[in-house]
């Protein structure tokens, strides 16, 4: 038999691009990913071959590639992982960090969903300190890891215990600064109905837990997402099929960082809210609710983004495709290609190619009665666009 590692290495597509390899068409799952002719405009960038469903999706101002896969069960071997030029996907920052202990929750990571960079190219983790993407999160469990790329180690951890509920589960994060500060904001999709985000300012370590319970954070009711032809059904144990709860999931940052743009996973309207608001410890939940906007409908999605023109980029789950919103509220489909399984998280590199992995969610055993239909390797596929990424300031 051929050796998985042979099939991954294949032919590049990144014409001048560094050290990103797609894999050449074979038979078998790798042709998920086969390097065939792009479609709508996207191409694939790399093919990861992650040990498990890689929904988050960070890329370095040099070119390194890195994964986040949930451990949405205990048998996840790592939650952190470097993308390699050939396609697999090793540690990160090393197999040791990558191990659960309770025992040492600042030290050891969980269930990381999601990570960014910052403007000084350092990588920040969110950790939701879930042992298998469920239950109360351990205690001490829930924080944010920042990791020095040069020396591949933690430089800080910061917690963000105050900031959560038993059944609170950490999703997606933003990192920028506001009135000269470091400052994050990350959402809370909640284990049902109820969702929130927390505003964290990373100078004091004050974590704060905003809109919490708030309309525009909750799943939403009665909504049914389709994902490749199909109703997306979750099982639990012996009761029948349901269709899934997600609160607040998606968020960006507008160029100058005094908006947070969200929404729920279950829910087809996307939100702003004013990050001074979020951030100001003497501002009260009322005083913050009133400054939610409802930017109206935007389809069903998972990650967003932004560029410097202050668009919002969608990932379209239910139609493989990515969307981008006008700043005066017109929505276009701007690229489609069926290898885009469950589009996730977005990001916008320095030289305006926009990436997005496709998590193949949808395919897991969860969503299909015990059988795992994911189809490694994952592809991350990519566009070009006209505009900078966002840096938050």
């Amino acid at each position: 038999m051929t050796d998985r590692r042979t099939l991954l290495t294949g032919a590049l597509l990144l014409a001048g691009g560094p050290a990103l390899a797609a894999p050449e068409a074979n038979s078998g799952a790798h042709s998920e990913v086969s390097a065939s002719r792009p479609v709508g405009g996207l191409e694939l960038a790399l093919a990861a071959d992650a040990p498990s469903t890689p929904t988050g999706l960070a890329i370095s101002r040099s070119g390194r590639v890195f994964v986040m896969m949930p451990r949405f069960t205990a048998q996840v071997p790592i939650t952190v992982g470097e993308v390699m030029p050939d396609g697999t996907v090793t540690p990160y920052p090393d197999a040791q960090a990558n191990r659960p202990d309770p025992g040492r929750p600042q030290a050891s990571l969980f269930h990381v969903p999601n990570g960014v960079f910052d403007r000084d190219d350092t990588l920040w983790l969110l950790d939701a300190g879930l042992p298998e993407g469920k239950g109360a999160p351990v205690p001490g469990g829930a924080k944010l890891v920042q990791v020095d790329l040069g020396q591949n180690r933690v430089l800080r951890v910061v917690p963000l215990d105050s900031g959560i509920t038993p059944t609170s589960s950490l999703n997606d994060l933003r990192v920028g600064s506001r009135d000269g500060r470091p400052v994050a904001y990350i959402t809370d999709q909640g284990q049902g109905e109820e969702g929130a985000i927390l505003a964290v300012d990373l100078q004091s370590g004050l974590v704060m837990r905003r809109l919490d319970g708030h309309a525009s954070t909750k799943s939403q009711k009665g909504i049914v997402k389709f994902v490749e032809d199909r109703p997306v059904m979750q099982t639990k144990g012996d009761g029948p099929p349901q269709h899934p709860k997600g609160g607040a999931n998606g968020i960006a940052l507008s160029p100058d960082g005094t908006r947070l743009y969200y929404a729920p996973l279950m829910g087809r309207r996307l939100y702003a809210v004013e990050t001074a608001g979020l951030l100001d410890p003497k501002a009260s939940d009322a005083a913050v609710a009133a400054t939610v906007q409802d930017l109206g409908e935007k389809g069903m999605t998972g990650g967003l983004t932004t560029d410097s023109q202050d668009r919002i980029y969608l990932s379209l789950q239910e139609h493989n495709a990515v969307g981008r919103r006008e700043p005066d509220g017109r929505i276009s489909v701007l690229a489609a290609d069926p290898r885009l399984v469950w589009a996730d998280t977005f990001w916008i590199t320095p030289d305006r190619w926009l990436y997005v992995s496709a998590a193949q969610v949808n395919r897991r055993p969860e969503f299909n009665g015990g059988r795992d239909l994911q189809k490694p390797p994952y592809a991350i596929l990519r566009m070009r666009i006209d505009a900078d990424p966002v840096d938050g300031r």
